[in-house]
């Protein structure tokens, strides 16, 4: 079973949070991973009203967002020279301005100018377009047949992970709380369901080992009861888990001081 973790965004945020949980007696664990994203895109080049001729939701969407920034720049090129420090360097932006110098409409001079060259109808600008390809799988047929391809791409990256190093439910709370500053409300909702569902398995083992000593006894009632089921005021929690997850709690528990396991016995401190 895997031990809560909270992620948190950069290596400043690992070391802050690890150090604030230490602080309020919260046992915990900062660790980097080197991690990585895939994503499968479908790419496509052709002229803006090319694309929009295809009368793809997602690809009409897309042509949404790159017109509006399109827009914004050429707004402003049509007046005057931009400095590169006045760009954004958000993707969609960096996607509109190479489109623009693949067509030959701007230049940068050495001095970190754009300046504009000619001015081309968005209709009639070429552009090179992805989309995931989960979101146009019905019409991946017609797109290969207008020149459409699949585009794999892989990104590495290093994730930061402080891991929670307590079952008390408590203690779990009170690190859900001084994590608040530092992740956002989905990650967190993520880590404070995992944590819940830990702590109230952790405690039905521990409730139980006062009785029952023999580990494959107690692994064969757990896995019976399942799932385990927790009532809320607006819902329910349920959960499930694998023998080999039990085995691994039970490690974790007896490294916590808990319990002790030795072949099959188990000792409840």
């Amino acid at each position: 079973m895997r031990i809560m973790r909270i992620e948190v965004p950069s290596k400043e945020y690992l070391s802050e949070l690890s150090k604030r949980l230490s602080k309020a007696g919260i046992m915990n664990k900062p660790k980097e991973e080197l991690d990585w994203e895939i994503n499968h895109m479908i790419s496509l080049r052709k002229k803006f009203n090319e694309l929009k001729n295809l009368k793809i939701e997602s690809i009409l969407e897309r042509l949404s967002q790159f017109e509006n920034v399109y827009s914004e720049i050429m707004g402003k090129l049509r007046t005057r020279e931009l400095n590169l420090e006045e760009i954004s360097d958000e993707p969609l932006v960096i996607e509109v301005l190479e489109a623009l110098v693949e067509n030959n409409c701007v230049e940068f001079s050495d001095d970190g100018k754009i300046k504009l060259l000619r001015d081309v109808p968005l209709e009639e600008l070429e552009i090179e377009l992805s989309v995931p390809a989960d979101e146009v799988l019905e019409d991946l047929e017609n797109l290969e047949r207008v020149g459409g391809k699949l585009v794999t791409e892989v990104k590495l990256l290093k994730r930061y992970y402080v891991e929670i190093m307590e079952v008390e439910l408590e203690a779990i709370q009170r690190a859900l709380d001084i994590a608040e500053e530092y992740v956002d409300e989905e990650a967190l909702l993520e880590s404070a369901i995992a944590g819940i569902a830990k702590s109230a398995l952790s405690q039905l083992i521990l409730s139980l080992v006062k009785d029952i000593r023999k580990k494959d006894e107690l692994i064969d009632l757990l896995l019976s009861s399942e799932p385990i089921e927790i009532g809320g005021e607006h819902g329910d929690l349920r959960i499930y888990f694998e023998e080999e997850a039990l085995e691994d709690l039970l490690k974790e528990l007896q490294t916590l001081g808990y319990l002790k396991v030795k072949g099959n016995r188990i000792w409840f401190y």
